[in-house]
């Protein structure tokens, strides 16, 4: 394996644990407030932090041509707002585990996006490993007449739409090809997603009359903007360019891991039999999808392996 296979296997392993406790700071939050100004909020602290960080560190720091500005607004509109906006909404009836593997899908979805609008074609196994992880999320959901409007499902379904919103976002991103490097980019995509985060929230009349802060809330905003964000949001943006989208977006399932061990620590709160089965059928879809990668891999650790004995 080389450096720069060993320096994105790292950021991709990072990006899965502040996603994975992201889950749990969302839950959180959502006691005291709103889900879409939360939603925003999160942006609100994390974007003067990496604005000013790409001030200092980038000659070359605003957009500059007409790519530029379509790879900022594709990732405001759907990986910055589109994606939290559902997230956030979906995490209000759901469990951070089972938020987790719900958003667990955009893996399936972005190879499925990618066929249409990069024009990389699937194969009949490929198309198998997709049916396959759509099985798995149907065994998450549970869905049945009595329940297709139960607030459980609508979450589920809310954040459904956030993983397609993030599947969606990546290809695009990658499509647009982008000179700008990735941490501005993501910088002003922030920014303009937050903004576009908090007109949605005023137009939906959300308000924080009401709410209750707390050291809990302040700590899980916090989290959020700083860690969650600022810093995991750079490194998704990187992996995008660099490993493409369909690879970048199986970090969904090391997430829930993630989440699921910070929610049972923090929350005692654990995963239902059908959740983990649902998990293991969209992994294996993935890996049906990906079963290239997975071969190289496995190749690759047999061979080491054989050498050590």
């Amino acid at each position: 394996m080389t450096a720069a296979r060993y320096l994105h296997a790292g950021l991709f392993v990072l990006l899965a644990f502040l996603w994975g406790f992201s889950f749990v700071a969302i839950k959180t939050g959502l006691d005291a407030l709103p889900p879409v100004f939360f939603a925003a909020l999160r942006f609100d602290v994390a974007v003067p932090l990496l604005l000013g960080f790409v001030a200092w560190r980038y000659d070359v720091w605003v957009p500059q041509s007409r790519a530029d500005y379509a790879g900022v607004a594709v990732g405001a509109v759907a990986l910055i707002a589109g994606n939290n906006g559902f997230l956030f909404v979906g995490q209000q009836a759901i469990t951070p585990a089972a938020a987790s593997v719900m958003y667990g899908l955009n893996p399936i979805l972005a190879p499925a996006f990618a066929f249409v609008l990069l024009d990389q074609r699937l194969d009949a196994v490929s198309l198998l490993g997709i049916a396959v992880g759509l099985v798995g999320v149907v065994i998450i959901v549970q869905p049945s007449p009595e329940t297709l409007t139960a607030g459980s499902t609508v979450g589920q379904l809310s954040v459904l739409a956030a993983a397609a919103s993030v599947a969606l976002g990546s290809v695009l991103l990658r499509r647009v090809d982008a000179t700008l490097d990735s941490i501005p980019l993501t910088a002003w995509a922030m920014a303009l997603g937050a903004a576009l985060l908090h007109v949605v929230s005023a137009g939906v009349g959300e308000s924080t009359a009401g709410a209750v802060v707390t050291t809990d809330i302040v700590a899980a905003v916090l989290v959020l903007g700083v860690l969650s964000t600022a810093l995991a949001y750079p490194i998704y943006f990187v992996l995008v360019r660099n490993i493409g989208p369909v690879r970048t977006n199986l970090v969904a399932y090391a997430v829930p891991v993630f989440a699921a061990i910070t929610s049972w620590v923090l929350f005692g709160t654990g995963v239902t039999p059908a959740t983990a089965l649902g998990f293991l059928v969209v992994v294996t879809g993935v890996a049906v999808l990906e079963r290239q990668v997975v071969r190289e891999e496995l190749g690759r650790a047999y061979r080491r392996l054989s050498h050590a004995a």
